[in-house]
């Protein structure tokens, strides 16, 4: 008799402690955790290099003494270009990217035309960009991976003339600069660009001892795809 209540005892315990647990995992579900999704920021320094098409277009004013002024359009002329850059951005918290950029360019942008008219008619006057870059803020918003963004700031270039007498003039000329672009990370640590850049020089200049006096004014449309690695 004692033996068997004490077995009904034990039945009700086990089965009251069973419906408890059964009770808690229900109001109490265990959760798994949570992975946290990591974003891309575009925050750092990066450096890298690119290669292109330019175009350029060259306009030359000849003043003689005595004999007034002679306008000449030197002419469009085009080439490849290749160089380097670097800088640094940092991302807001609204994913707006403000950044800075230096850049180097080579270029093989030259041609050469006739003087028609004026006191040198029939002489070759002949332009070459031999170099040029920019110092240039950038402004983009960042949809992840994908930045657009515009640019713009300071030129500079090395701007050879020679006129129809053999003289050269013109060397360092400093211009302004704006433009436009798109870059995607395709790591972490790689980045991959197109970018279209305007380059404005004018008042490009030389007089010579007899009076006489050449300016010359350059503008440079660029058009580049470039890779940067990211720090």
């Amino acid at each position: 008799m004692f033996k068997r209540a004490l077995l009904g005892v034990s039945a009700l315990a086990l089965l009251a402690g069973t419906a408890s647990a059964a009770d808690l995992a229900n109001r109490y579900p265990v959760k798994a955790a949570v992975v946290p999704v990591q974003v891309f920021s575009w925050t750092g320094f990066y450096i890298g290099g690119n290669v292109g098409w330019g175009w350029a277009n060259n306009s030359l004013s000849y003043t003689t003494l005595g004999l007034g002024t002679f306008d000449y359009n030197i002419g469009n002329t085009n080439g490849f270009l290749g160089g380097l850059q670097a800088g640094f951005n940092y991302q807001l918290a609204n994913n707006v990217v403000l950044g800075i950029e230096g850049d180097y360019q080579w270029s093989d942008l030259g041609a050469d035309t006739i003087l028609l008219g004026g006191p040198v008619g029939g002489g070759v006057v002949s332009q070459n960009v031999d170099s040029f870059g920019t110092i240039r803020a950038r402004l983009g918003y960042a949809m992840d991976r994908f930045l657009p963004y515009i640019t713009g700031g300071a030129a500079y270039a090395k701007l050879n003339y020679t006129d129809p007498f053999g003289f050269n003039f013109g060397n360092n000329k400093w211009g302004w600069t704006a433009g436009a672009g798109v870059e995607y990370a395709i790591t972490n640590n790689f980045t991959v660009k197109g970018e279209y850049l305007y380059l404005g020089f004018s008042d490009t200049g030389a007089s010579y001892l007899n009076g006489d006096q050449i300016s010359a004014s350059t503008d440079i449309q660029v058009l580049r795809v470039g890779a940067n690695y990211k720090f």
